[in-house]
């Protein structure tokens, strides 16, 4: 059995710090010139993140490459205005599928509807157990592929641990409201793991836009 863990990788990205501060001052017809942010450009930049004068910030683009189990894509497909998102569909790919397990099982919250606590106590097991299970699909999906079934039914067999694969693009701005959301203390640490890893590639693209956007220091 295939397994693989959590993965973000940067594909391509579309303007700097000074791309944003041009397209705020262009207002007054107004250009900054250099390829580096001067302190008042910087001052700037806080002032539009501060007052939420969003639109400067989305003429930027990032793209990524994703790869994170199914139950983790559906909860960030949730976000979808400003985002763009194609994936890998099993309708037409049917090679051998890889799974996601945590280290670790975490405990149902005592006083949540959601979420989860510390470690449970018998997380080897279930792990134990998960595998056992998953193989016994994996099997049932490899057989009813040979003997010729659809893939695009086939795959229903498939449980969400499945790890899928999409493009995802977007902004600034809607890159920082997902890396806000679910990287807030009661997300699901595995897609607080997406968002991590997200905000780790964007930093060093756009320093200064993204330190304000996201309220932190650069």
């Amino acid at each position: 059995m295939k397994t693989a863990d959590i993965s973000v990788s940067l594909l391509d990205s579309m303007g700097t710090d000074v791309s944003i501060v041009n397209a705020a001052r262009v207002s007054f017809a107004k250009e900054q010139s250099g390829v580096y942010p001067d302190e008042a450009d910087k001052k700037l930049i806080k002032y539009l993140a501060k007052h939420d004068h969003w639109s400067p910030f989305a003429h930027t683009s990032v793209q990524f490459r994703i790869k994170a189990p199914i139950f983790v894509a559906r909860q960030l497909a949730k976000h979808q205005v400003g985002g763009v998102w194609n994936e890998v569909s099993r309708r037409y790919v049917d090679d051998e599928p890889e799974f996601y397990f945590p280290e670790t099982w975490r405990v149902k919250p005592v006083n949540a509807k959601q979420g989860s606590g510390g470690e449970h106590a018998a997380s080897g097991a279930w792990t134990l157990a998960a595998g056992i299970n998953v193989g016994q699909l994996l099997n049932l999906y490899s057989e009813m592929i040979k003997d010729g079934v659809a893939p695009e039914q086939a795959r229903m067999v498939l449980p969400q641990n499945t790890m899928t694969e999409w493009i995802w693009t977007g902004s600034l701005v809607f890159f920082a409201r997902v890396c806000d959301l679910r990287l807030d203390p009661h997300a699901q640490s595995e897609t607080a793991e997406v968002a991590r890893q997200i905000d780790t590639h964007i930093r060093p693209i756009f320093p200064h836009a993204w330190a304000a956007l996201r309220g932190q220091s650069e």
